[in-house]
């Protein structure tokens, strides 16, 4: 049986990918960079949103991460710094116009603050998952319920803070400072196997997420079929 495809636009090196295929998606990844260690079924280097256009149609359903630094905590505080000066892009309207151009299914993912409809907001707990990565999910064509939200109370990030040293049982996947955790340990707390790019793990979303996603866009397709 041939699997439905799905378009994963700024892909990187496939943390959403990787979930889409375990949900049963052929998946084809679309990055401005080449990422050797993407682990999807085909890729394509170029620009995101002209590729949208061009072939999004030829999809069963899209999905899109459009780099999320224009909306992070860091660059929000870097704002109110004097002589900071702001390269980052917003991407979102853009990427959202060539998804609704296509006429398919399509979801969206960011950080939370950025400019999206929060349809879904997934945390790692939910998955029993080694880091929070609260992420926001727009969705279009198709409905997704919500996993339970377990308490973060009794879960701490491990690393340096203000000086002192803190034990826990999560982990803070981004940066090289703070104790944060090994290449192996960040592996682990994601979800990550195939890639040991540090760079490649702070930038994903843990495949679980789109593995919970990718099942409910996968029965939507379906019926729909």
């Amino acid at each position: 049986m041939n699997r439905p495809r799905l378009l994963d636009l700024y892909c990187c090196a496939g943390g959403a990918t990787r979930g889409y295929q375990q949900a049963g998606w052929h998946v084809t990844g679309v990055d401005q960079v080449p990422w050797p260690d993407y682990c999807g079924d085909d890729f394509h280097q170029g620009d995101a949103v002209a590729f949208a256009l061009a072939h999004g149609a030829e999809f069963d359903a899209i999905h899109a991460s459009p780099p999320c630094q224009d909306h992070s905590l860091l660059t929000r505080s870097n704002r109110t710094r004097d002589g900071w000066t702001d390269r980052h892009v917003d991407l979102i309207p853009a990427t959202r116009a060539a998804l609704m151009a296509s006429g398919r299914p399509w979801v969206m993912e960011n950080v939370v603050g950025a400019t999206l409809r929060p349809d879904v907001v997934l945390c790692g707990l939910m998955f029993g998952l080694r880091v929070f990565r609260h992420r926001l999910f727009e969705t279009h064509g198709f409905a997704t319920l919500m996993p339970p939200h377990p308490a973060h109370r009794g879960h701490r990030v491990a690393g340096w803070r203000a000086g002192v040293r803190h034990k826990g049982d999560m982990f803070a996947v981004y940066g090289d400072g703070g104790g944060k955790g090994t290449t192996e340990q960040w592996q682990q707390a994601m979800g990550i196997d195939w890639t040991s790019d540090r760079q490649a793990i702070a930038q994903a979303i843990p495949p679980a997420f789109t593995h919970f996603i990718g099942e409910h866009l996968l029965t939507a397709v379906q019926v729909t079929a």
